[in-house]
């Protein structure tokens, strides 16, 4: 069973995962749009989002920035 201290190191590691993540998505999705006005940001927050959850899913597997609790 890992500890307190594990999960509160795993929680920030993969929130700034999620946060770097989203903004790549979010940047990628406005610079698809030729003009700002043409940007759908339905899409964008939508894309972002998911791109969130996405990360925080994968960083379930293990992050290599939060190291394994010695037994």
């Amino acid at each position: 069973m890992k500890n307190k201290e594990y999960w509160k190191n795993w929680a920030v590691a993969a929130g700034m995962r999620a946060l770097r993540t989203m903004a790549q998505t979010a940047i990628g999705a406005i610079g698809a749009s030729a003009i700002i006005s043409e940007i759908n940001w339905v899409v964008v927050a939508s894309s972002t989002c998911i791109a969130g959850l996405v990360s925080v899913l994968m960083s379930i597997q293990g992050l290599p920035e939060v190291p394994e609790e010695k037994k």
